[in-house]
């Protein structure tokens, strides 16, 4: 699976204005339910549910957050780099800058933890998370999570 497979153009978020770990995840949903068909409300809700289990903050200013999605029928994802740092209780502490959502059907079980693993490895690429960070517009952020070699030689 490559990210090309779950994100599109639309699912690029390259200025996302939030100042709460909750009006980010109410943001992010909004864009995951154009971009997936379903409800915001349901995203934002789900998203909250699996933050009271653990924060999907990683460490090093990015946040992973995702579910599972009854009436979804393929993996999909939402990448926003934020204007501000948000507290997102990430087990280092440190705020977060670079967020992926990941949305997947509730039958996905493997193809879920691969595209979590996927994106996980991807955003500990130091030069690549560089580069995201330096990139202002959706289509360079776009490009530089799609190219080949951030699915590749990035990911071992």
């Amino acid at each position: 699976m490559q990210l090309s497979d779950i994100l599109s153009n639309e699912a690029i978020l390259p200025a996302l204005k939030a100042t709460s770990k909750k009006q980010l995840l109410q943001e992010l949903s909004q864009t995951a339910g154009k971009v997936s068909g379903l409800d915001p409300r349901t995203i934002f809700e789900t998203l909250l549910q699996r933050e009271k289990l653990g924060s999907t903050g990683l460490g090093q200013g990015i946040a992973i957050p995702h579910g599972k999605f009854a009436a979804l029928t393929e993996v999909k994802g939402v990448f926003a780099r934020l204007q501000v740092l948000v507290d997102f209780e990430s087990a280092d502490d440190r705020p977060v800058d670079l967020v992926f959502l990941l949305m997947a059907p509730e039958s996905a079980g493997a193809d879920h933890l691969k595209a979590l693993a996927r994106i996980s490895r991807l955003l500990r690429d130091q030069a690549l998370v560089a580069k995201l960070r330096g990139t202002k517009d959706a289509a360079g952020l776009y490009a530089i999570l799609t190219e080949p070699t951030a699915n590749t030689s990035h990911a071992a």
